[in-house]
């Protein structure tokens, strides 16, 4: 069975009709300064102040010091593995904490 070329061409444009990527605007900064059970970020210029922001290896944080260059963020946990370079997200979750 010989392909024509009509056929690959329709084929092809048949598939690129149908693909679907799923698109996720995400705030991303990096790792500038890390001590003390806080981290500053560079980036995260949409980040709310009590936001929680996630490290990698699953660490969260909470945006606190929103400055106009960076952004302190406390560490929520065993911070031994986050270093200068690292990428954190945004979350857009305010940490909430339940009362009564």
């Amino acid at each position: 069975m010989a392909l024509r070329v009509v056929d690959i061409a329709q084929e092809i444009k048949k598939q690129i009709e149908a693909f679907e990527a799923p698109i996720e605007a995400v705030d991303i900064g990096t790792v500038i300064e890390v001590g003390d059970g806080v981290a500053r970020v560079r980036g995260l210029s949409g980040v709310m102040a009590s936001e929680l922001v996630e490290f990698p290896e699953g660490l969260y944080g909470m945006a606190l010091n929103l400055e106009k260059d960076n952004v302190g963020v406390i560490l929520l946990g065993d911070y031994s593995h986050i270093e200068e370079g690292d990428i954190v997200r945004s979350t857009g979750r305010i940490i909430s904490v339940p009362v009564g």
